[in-house]
């Protein structure tokens, strides 16, 4: 909602510039979004919650701003002068339906000139989002946004027999609203009506019918208090929000009705003419009234976490339209006004309280307490995966733990049993998930069909496997991971770099580094959803965790995926459950470290990996590092060999290798790689 900065001078003294005062605002509980110069003017655009109708309008908004510069509100100006004829001789009230309208003001204005408004009503509307329409219908959107209470003029002329009934509408029945829409009505809808038809939705939009036009001379203003449910329910049935049905179905002030009544005679007759007729019509059966709220200085005291002088507690609450009465300095009742529908108990209050004494002031304060606290199991290392995911780029999803079976069963285990729904809410997710994978594969297509082309997902998250019927489902935590496009769109030197297998591969050795997990082991993986020359298996402690790779093209066309892209699920429990190497720290080397580079032709069916596994093997200790450093298949190399070069470093921690030594060891490593894989040395 905007409101006027100008406006809310004329309604009380402050000396804050539109954004401190906008800081001020916020601070209390009215969140201001922007504030906007224009013209002399500035417009503050409030995000006003549902609870408080009360500052859904200029007035509301001052009276919080006076309690904060403890100055005082000045009331717009209602007093009327009436001409000798009555009210009640020009039309007449009756309610069928006290419990859905408890109040109906209606007063009449004869003689009234209507036409375009004056420059500077168009104006005020206009820079708050409403358009003009006429003098009359402009002045009661003047009085909405001033005084928050939506109101309605109608031409008494054209209601049948000058009459007005406030009644629930008959089903079937019609009503073409100002909008032009013919609208269909029900029985459970509010209506208000003359002798014979309906001539407005109660409380969301007048009638055509009997709209104020250039040929109107007799007015009646409508002001009433409607039932807020009975507004929200017709509203949401019609499909229709208006600035009056936003501020009825949130709770309206039961005491403005008259107030705004006059308010907008009073400005009416200054800007159209004519002359008001004496006594309105103020039908009120049954007065609501509030109940007295205690506030005792104990409750204030152990919510805040501080001592409040009751004397300032007191004058918070009566700057703010509540009623005191003061028993003693431990408590206090306190009548909320007709404007706070929010206000039920001692807590409401307390708020009010803490909000213009500022919360900042409040001190940070621990509750007592006996006991302790502490994570969960894995949850220290379920963080540091998190944190490990994130700073390489990868986003968590939460996706439904429902799918689609079709999906689920392309990256089902062999044997696995799924559990289905006996009543699920969507046909196509009838079942558990036994794999987090379709619901991030899922994820990924929502992003690609949005113009994302480069994602990176994880969900830590639980599959689901059926047992004996009867018996409670095995559930088990799995990571799973997906990603595609490029690997750094931002930094110029990768920009054209795709993300690939070996940095799927090395993220999860970033994960297992992160658990100080190190025996491990990578071997081809058998899973059919995984391209076979771009997956792998990883192996924990001799035992399959978990499968990764490149989505097959067959599953890919499945999902109709037109980029390549990358998938792991990885067993998180078996994870979380094995314990990680203690750190161990150790000196600088203080003697030399010897290189010794090899290349060798081996069989293009031994992987790396076994060879650096067998070199360990030897557990030689003067081994410290074996490294990879090219990889040649081509001419001058078998067509079922390939050429592979690695890096050895030796060291001895006390003592300098001798040639003599360094050969021995060379010698035994090559003569185990001849005996285990049949290498030959190339010069």
């Amino acid at each position: 909602m905007r409101v006027s900065y100008r406006w809310l001078k004329e309604l009380v003294d402050f000396d804050l510039s539109p954004r401190e005062l906008a800081e001020k605002l916020t601070m209390v509980g009215l969140a201001v979004d922007r504030v906007e110069e224009v013209e002399g003017d500035a417009l503050l655009d409030l995000d006003v919650t549902s609870n408080r109708p009360d500052c859904l309008s200029h007035l509301g908004v001052a009276r919080e701003i006076a309690v904060l510069c403890g100055t005082s509100l000045r009331y717009p100006e209602t007093r009327v002068e009436e001409a000798e004829e009555e009210t009640a001789r020009a039309t007449s009230v009756e309610i069928h339906a006290p419990e859905l309208c408890p109040r109906y003001v209606a007063r009449v204005i004869r003689g009234v000139r209507v036409g375009p408004s004056p420059r500077w009503v168009v104006e005020r509307l206009e820079r708050l989002g409403q358009r003009s329409i006429n003098n009359v219908a402009d002045i009661t959107n003047l009085v909405l946004l001033e005084l928050g209470h939506p109101l309605h003029a109608f031409d008494l002329e054209k209601l049948i027999e000058r009459r007005i009934i406030v009644r629930r509408a008959r089903a079937g029945e019609r009503l073409v609203t100002l909008d032009g829409v013919t609208r269909t009505l029900s029985a459970d809808m509010l209506v208000i009506a003359d002798a014979v038809r309906p001539v407005a939705l109660a409380g969301i939009m007048g009638g055509e019918e009997t709209a104020v036009s250039e040929t109107t001379r007799d007015v009646l203003l409508e002001s009433a208090y409607f039932h807020p449910l009975s507004i929200r329910r017709t509203a949401r049935a019609m499909a229709m929000s208006t600035e009056a049905s936003y501020r009825f179905e949130r709770g309206a002030d039961y005491e403005a009705p008259r107030r705004a009544a006059d308010r907008a005679a009073r400005l009416i007759v200054e800007i159209a003419g004519g002359r008001i007729l004496r006594e309105p019509i103020d039908v009120y059966p049954n007065p609501l009234r509030r109940e007295r709220v205690r506030l005792r200085r104990q409750r204030l005291r152990r919510l805040l976490g501080m001592d409040v002088p009751w004397a300032e507690a007191a004058r918070i609450l009566r700057a703010l339209g509540f009623h005191i009465e003061r028993a003693d300095e431990e408590e206090l009742w306190a009548t909320p006004p007709s404007f706070r529908v929010d206000i039920d108990g001692e807590d409401d209050l307390v708020e009010e309280i803490a909000r213009h004494i500022g919360y900042e002031a409040i001190p940070a304060t621990l509750p007592a307490w006996s006991g302790y606290g502490e994570l969960l199991p894995g949850e220290e290392k379920r963080r540091a995966l998190r944190a490990v995911l994130s700073a390489l780029g990868f986003s968590e999803a939460i996706t439904f733990s429902f799918v689609n079976e079709q999906w689920d069963a392309l990256f089902r285990s062999d044997g696995a049993r799924v559990c289905r729904l006996q009543n699920p809410l969507d046909e196509t997710r009838a079942q558990l998930r036994t794999s987090l994978l379709p619901g991030l594969l899922e994820s990924l297509l929502h992003n690609l069909h949005h113009g994302v082309r480069s994602v990176r997902l994880y969900e830590i998250g639980t599959c689901f496997f059926a047992t004996a019927e009867g018996e409670r489902p095995i559930e088990r935590e799995r990571l799973g991971l997906v990603a595609t496009g490029r690997l750094n769109e931002r930094a110029w030197q990768d920009h054209h770099r795709p993300f690939g297998f070996y940095e799927l591969k090395g993220t999860l050795e970033a994960l297992l580094e992160k658990l100080r997990v190190r025996q491990v082991a990578f071997e081809p993986s058998p899973q059919e959803y995984l391209h076979p020359g771009q997956s792998a298996r990883l192996l924990l402690e001799g035992e399959p965790i978990g499968d990764f790779g490149q989505l097959h093209p067959r599953i890919a066309a499945v999902f109709k995926f037109r980029q390549p892209v990358f998938v792991a699920e990885l067993d998180l429990e078996k994870l979380l459950q094995t314990e990680g190497e203690a750190i161990r720290y150790r000196p600088l080397p203080r003697f030399p470290t010897v290189v010794r580079d090899f290349s060798f032709l081996v069989s293009r069916h031994v992987a790396y990996a076994e060879i650096e596994r067998s070199i360990a093997e030897l557990g030689i200790p003067e081994i410290v590092e074996v490294r990879l450093f090219d990889v040649y298949a081509g001419p001058n190399v078998p067509a079922e060999k390939r050429s592979l070069s690695i890096s050895v470093r030796l060291r001895a921690e006390d003592r300098t290798l001798t040639e003599e030594e360094i050969a021995a060891i060379q010698a035994r490593l090559l003569a185990h790689l001849r005996d285990r894989f049949q290498i030959e040395l190339r010069a």
